[in-house]
């Protein structure tokens, strides 16, 4: 049956270095026939791709809580699809889950990395959005390591990205006051009016620091860090004594050896704050807790999200480098058919 169809997807062809930057010149599309299901397998038609920014040192050679991509296999990544053929008593052909097929059109999977979704409860692409891996990280990080109190400044970089745009509703869920710093004026209008945050920075604006300064008038109690670089330092500046900080994502700094703002540690001694940089999947026996928390929230109405959408297998090397400069607004995903 599947042996008719073809799976286009991406691998790895090879590894950025300094003289070469990451692009899409490392990614290159292959073309394969889709092999029908052996015992124990479930083949999955992948309708939506998670691009994640994690997936960027994943391209690297080099010691990280993850192991390296290897060259010349698809791609690593989250996805959500449909089982259209199963020889698996756990699913059945119709059965949507959510897995981590990668970069191609259909996968190939043992269940073991699969996970049955709720019918009819959220859209499937939330699920790798809010109420997925983004929305988990975000939870966790705001819960479990910053804990935001009433009354407390909060601030939360990239806060209009897949991470960003939960935390920050979760810390004003708790009372804080929440300070968010985006790029760009629509991202910032939206992170105010949709998601209700006190106030939104845009760090592309010539005087962003000016404009950060006075939005934390009374320092930082609680920063969620997705991006590294001047939003970084100017909120440890600003920093306040025994205040905590969640240290997600360095994207803006650090994939390609370039210095990253945590070079200078005084304000973390001179403030006596807490600074706890974690992995999500460390973390699992939570996620149970943490997907129907947030799921409530959203059908609620009480989380707002939104999504970017490349469309078919070919946009997503281009999307993916366009995602890492802060082309997207929101979940960046591919939508495979």
């Amino acid at each position: 049956m599947a042996g008719n169809m073809r799976n286009l997807g991406f691998v790895l062809k090879s590894r950025p270095t300094r003289e070469t930057p990451a692009g899409v010149h490392n990614f290159e599309m292959i073309e394969r026939s889709v092999a029908d299901p052996a015992d124990g397998q479930v083949l999955v038609r992948q309708i939506f791709m998670s691009l994640d920014p994690y997936m960027r040192g994943r391209m690297n050679d080099g010691k990280s809580y993850a192991q390296p991509q290897k060259l010349g296999e698809i791609m690593g990544g989250g996805a959500v699809g449909e089982v259209i053929a199963s020889r698996n008593e756990r699913f059945k052909a119709g059965d949507k889950v959510l897995g981590s097929g990668g970069w191609q059109q259909f996968a190939l999977s043992d269940g073991r990395d699969l996970r049955k979704l709720p019918a009819g409860r959220l859209p499937i692409e939330a699920y790798l959005g809010p109420a997925g891996m983004p929305g988990i990280t975000a939870w966790y990080g705001t819960n479990k390591i910053i804990g935001p109190k009433p009354g407390e400044t909060f601030v939360v970089s990239a806060a209009t990205g897949a991470v960003g745009t939960v935390v920050g509703q979760l810390a004003k869920l708790a009372g804080a006051r929440v300070v968010g710093i985006a790029g760009g004026s629509d991202k910032c209008r939206f992170a105010e009016q949709e998601m209700g945050l006190d106030v939104c920075v845009d760090h592309r604006a010539a005087d962003f620091e000016a404009r950060f300064n006075a939005a934390v008038p009374d320092g930082v109690d609680g920063l969620f860090e997705n991006v590294g670089g001047d939003p970084f330092r100017l909120a440890m500046r600003r920093i306040n004594p025994f205040s905590r900080i969640a240290l997600c994502g360095l994207v803006a700094s650090g994939y390609d050896g370039t210095p990253t703002a945590l070079e200078d540690m005084r304000m973390v001694l001179n403030a006596r704050c807490r600074i706890e940089g974690f992995i999500v999947s460390d973390h699992m026996p939570l996620w149970p807790q943490a997907i129907s928390e947030l799921s409530e929230h959203i059908l609620a109405g009480r989380i707002k999200w939104r999504t970017s959408v490349a469309e078919g297998i070919e946009a997503a090397p281009a999307a993916f480098f366009a995602m890492l400069k802060g082309g997207n607004f929101g979940k960046q995903l591919v939508r495979l058919g």
